[in-house]
């Protein structure tokens, strides 16, 4: 370990910008095309995926912050592409789900995001990729385990 800081080297700010590249690259396409911030692609494919769900949970599951998946979520309501509804569980949350319509704009952005993340990664390896998803898997588990630790 280096005993001096250079931001350069700093591997969690170099993971920062390549992911800060990554979704602005992807956020121009659906921004221009579809009229949708990376939250609220976010919100409609983990909706699409995983149905009904309370925000908190797509908070839990996407790691965005309650203030960003709640704006998130109320411009997709308003734009027709979500529904809430009740949660007999808990009277302070609602359940979001997709309509039809959301359901519908999810098949036609999720081929582009998949051309996307080709061109994106069309010069590694399938052994490279497979070693980046393990590399990242693993730093997901260090960094929750850092958080636990840390109260």
């Amino acid at each position: 370990m280096a005993d001096t800081l250079k931001l350069d080297d700093f591997l969690p700010y170099r993971l920062s910008i390549a992911s800060n590249r990554v979704s602005g690259a992807i956020a121009t396409a659906y921004h221009a095309l579809f009229g949708l911030r990376i939250p609220e692609w976010r919100l409609v494919a983990v909706l699409a995926e995983g149905g009904e769900m309370t925000q908190r949970a797509i908070g839990h599951v996407t790691q965005m912050d309650k203030v960003t998946v709640s704006r998130a979520a109320i411009v997709l309501v308003e734009r027709g592409l979500a529904a809430r509804s009740p949660n007999e569980d808990d009277q302070r949350s609602h359940h979001l789900s997709l309509t039809k319509a959301g359901r519908r704009l999810y098949d036609e952005v999720a081929p582009m995001a998949l051309a996307i993340d080709h061109q994106i990664f069309e010069g590694f390896s399938r052994d490279e990729l497979a070693t980046l998803r393990a590399m990242l898997e693993r730093l997901e588990k260090a960094a929750t385990a850092l958080e636990v630790d840390q109260g």
